[in-house]
């Protein structure tokens, strides 16, 4: 499991505060959310690609996930922009 944690200034913090009545709960919220986006469009592009194999599926979303091979932002970013790291990385999903 991972953890991360942000920092907020103070001008950034009271901007939160001005559309989050609790800023943590809307933090985590937004990246739970985030991340059940990606876990959906994960899901759905392996589902589709077995089904053009051929192949069976089964397994909790969270399994089929860990089963994947996908490449991560920062690989598809390598690929994309081979002459180094870029400040913008495109999102896949917008």
């Amino acid at each position: 499991m991972a953890q991360y944690t942000v920092t907020l200034n103070e001008a950034q913090e009271k901007a939160l505060r001005w559309v989050a009545l609790d800023p943590q709960d809307w933090i985590e919220n937004f990246v739970f959310a985030r991340c059940q986006s990606a876990i959906d469009e994960i899901v759905n592009n392996e589902i589709q690609r077995k089904l053009t194999l051929g192949e069976t599926i089964s397994g909790s979303k969270e399994e089929i996930v860990m089963s994947a091979d996908i490449k991560s932002a920062e690989q598809r970013n390598a690929e994309f922009n081979p002459s180094g790291p870029s400040t913008i990385m495109p999102d896949p999903f917008l």
